[in-house]
């Protein structure tokens, strides 16, 4: 069995933003040769996270609008407290961005059949940044034959 690993960087919109990075991954996935086995994508980041769902964009304003519903921003938080921990002076307030990241996973597993990713007709690999913007890194590892 083959491992190929590629790192894809992004350069992201403030607040939450969400990115479909499949056409990235199934260009990687050809770059490998690999036809059958599987496709690890990866948040290298602790206020990103990584989906597969529609990329659609009516769907992608209510997944930010839910998100921001369910976890307010400006709600109390201890990590908040920057003053209390041992951190930079310049540390975003951004629990609500690391709370999202835990709720919505940091990776996926993608299997490949024929050198194809296999995804539904609707789905994509998307990635959530909950804290932008920022340069952020997505881990890609390819496994197979």
């Amino acid at each position: 069995m083959r491992v190929e690993t590629h790192i894809l960087r992004l350069d992201t919109a403030p607040d939450i933003s969400v990115h479909d990075v499949t056409p990235a991954v199934r260009s990687f996935l050809d770059t490998t040769g690999i036809r059958s086995g599987f496709v690890v994508i990866t948040s290298q980041h602790t206020t990103t996270a990584v989906a597969i769902n529609e990329y659609e964009g009516r769907l992608v304003e209510d997944t930010k609008a839910f998100l921001k519903r369910l976890i307010p921003p400006r709600d109390k938080y201890l990590h908040n407290d920057i003053h209390l921990r041992d951190c930079p002076p310049d540390e975003p307030q951004n629990a609500h961005s690391h709370l999202a990241a835990m709720l919505l996973g940091s990776s996926e597993v993608i299997p490949v059949h024929e050198g194809e990713l296999v995804l539904g007709r609707y789905q994509s690999v998307l990635l959530f940044d909950l804290d932008g913007p920022r340069q952020r890194q997505v881990s890609l590892r390819a496994f197979g034959d």
